[in-house]
C-alpha cells in the first residue's frame, strides 16, 4: 500500500502533470525514488520540471491527500493500478503515453482480455445505433471484450449490445469514477462493473471537463486490438480516437453510412484513407485472426445482414416492397412512390413483412429492414 501511495503522491503533485510524472519515473526508476530525490537533483532531471513542481514533490499535504484518496477508493470498491501492478494491461504500457494510474471498478482481468473499441457520434441516427448495438452483440459472442466511452449515442449502444449478449464491456470515463456522466447512462454505469469494468485515469471527484475527453480516447484505443468507428462527422472526436489508434499500431475499421449523410462524413473519410470497411462482424474478427462467427449466427435475428431464408416465402409484391426498404428509415410515402402500388396495398404488404420479422416500424410510421 505504501508503494501505491507513492505513485499516487507523485501523480497528485501540482505542476507536474502526466508527462512530468513519466519523465521522472523513467529517469529515477520509481515514484519512491523520485520522492526521495533532492530538489537540486529534481531540477536537473530530463524534462526540466518547474521549480513549483520540484518544491511540491514529496510535500506532506500531498502525501496526506494521497492517503485520503486511497481510503476513498477502497470504500467505493475501486481498485487503483500502477504500471508495475500485474493487473495493469500490457497493451496500455506499450502506447506512447500510458496513463500513470488507472482507477478501476469491476473485473480487473477484463482489462487484459482481447477487445475491440466501438466509438461514434453522440447524436447518432437510428441506423448508427442499430449497427453499433448489433456489432457489439456479435463481437461479444465471438469472445471479444467491447470497449467504449459511455457517451450518449454510439458508445451507449455498444455497451447495451454487449450486455444484452452476455458479454464483457469496458467503459473509459473522462471524469472521476464517482461522477456519473452523462447522467442518462446511470443504469449502464451501474451494470457495467458487473460485466466488465469502468475505468478512468482521473482522481475521484474530477469533473467531466471537455478537454479531458481527447486524452481519455487514447485509453479507449489503447485497451483494444482495434477501433471501429460507427457514424462520425468530419469534426467528430471519434476521428481523434481513430488517429490515436493508428499511432498506437491498432487496426482501424469504419462502418459506411449513406453517401449523403452528414453523420457519416468522418467515417467515409476514414475509408478513403484506408480504414477497413465493416459490413458485419467477420470483417473484424477475420482481420484480427481471433475467431470466426458461429455457423448459426448468419441467420441469427441479431445479425447485421438480414437473413435470406425468410425471403423464400414471399410473393412478388412482398419481395418488391422488401427490396425498397433499407437500414435507413423510409416513410410510407417513400415506399408508395417506389413501388407504384396503391396506398392500401402498400400498408397491407408492410404489415405482412413486419409480422414475418423482415421489417420494423419506427416512430412516425417509418419503416426499415429488420436487423
Amino acid at each position: 500500500m505504501a508503494h501505491l501511495e507513492d505513485w499516487l503522491t507523485l501523480y497528485l503533485t501540482p505542476g507536474l502533470g502526466p508527462t512530468g510524472c513519466r519523465n521522472l519515473i523513467d529517469h529515477f526508476g520509481s515514484p519512491t525514488s523520485v520522492l526521495k530525490a533532492s530538489r537540486q537533483t529534481l531540477m536537473k532531471a530530463p524534462g526540466r520540471p518547474s521549480k513549483k513542481a520540484c518544491e511540491a514533490i514529496g510535500r506532506q499535504d500531498i502525501r496526506d491527500a494521497a492517503h485520503l484518496e486511497l481510503a476513498r477508493t477502497a470504500k467505493a470498491g475501486i481498485s487503483l493500478l500502477c504500471w508495475d501492478d500485474d493487473n495493469f494491461p500490457n497493451r496500455l504500457l506499450n502506447i506512447p503515453d500510458p496513463p500513470i494510474l488507472l482507477y478501476v471498478k469491476g473485473c480487473l482481468s477484463s482489462l487484459c482480455n482481447p477487445g475491440v473499441a466501438i466509438v461514434g457520434s453522440r447524436a447518432a441516427s437510428a441506423y448508427g445505433l442499430k449497427m453499433s448495438e448489433d456489432l457489439a452483440k456479435q463481437l461479444a459472442r465471438s469472445g471479444l471484450t467491447v470497449i467504449s466511452g459511455l457517451a450518449l449515442g454510439i458508445d451507449a449502444a455498444a455497451h447495451r449490445g454487449t450486455l444484452a449478449a452476455g458479454g464483457t464491456t469496458i467503459a473509459v470515463l473522462g471524469c472521476g469514477l464517482d461522477v456519473i456522466y452523462p447522467t442518462q447512462n446511470r443504469k449502464l454505469f451501474e451494470m457495467i462493473p458487473k460485466n466488465g469494468a469502468i475505468v478512468s485515469e482521473y482522481p475521484m471527484g474530477t469533473s467531466p471537463d471537455g478537454f479531458r475527453f481527447p486524452a481519455r480516447n487514447r485509453i479507449i484505443s489503447g485497451l483494444g486490438l482495434g477501433v471501429v468507428v460507427v457514424e462520425a462527422t468530419q469534426k467528430s472526436g471519434s476521428l481523434i480516437t481513430a488517429n490515436l489508434a493508428l499511432d498506437q499500431g491498432r487496426e482501424v475499421y469504419a462502418v459506411p453510412g449513406r453517401a449523403d449523410s452528414i453523420k457519416s462524413t468522418g467515417t467515409h473519410r476514414l475509408l478513403q484513407a484506408g480504414a477497413k470497411l465493416v459490413l458485419d462482424v467477420n470483417d473484424i474478427t477475420s482481420e484480427l485472426l481471433l475467431s470466426e462467427k458461429p455457423a448459426d449466427q448468419a441467420t441469427s435475428p441479431n445479425s447485421i445482414n438480414p437473413g435470406k431464408d425468410a425471403r423464400l416465402d414471399l410473393d412478388n409484391e412482398e419481395k418488391k416492397i422488401l427490396d425498397l426498404l433499407e437500414v435507413y428509415p423510409k416513410t410510407v410515402d417513400d415506399v408508395i412512390v417506389g413501388s407504384n402500388l396503391p396506398v392500401e396495398k402498400v400498408n397491407e404488404l408492410l404489415l405482412v413483412l413486419e409480422l414475418k420479422g423482415l421489417c420494423e416500424v419506427l416512430p412516425g410510421r417509418q419503416y426499415q429492414i429488420k436487423q
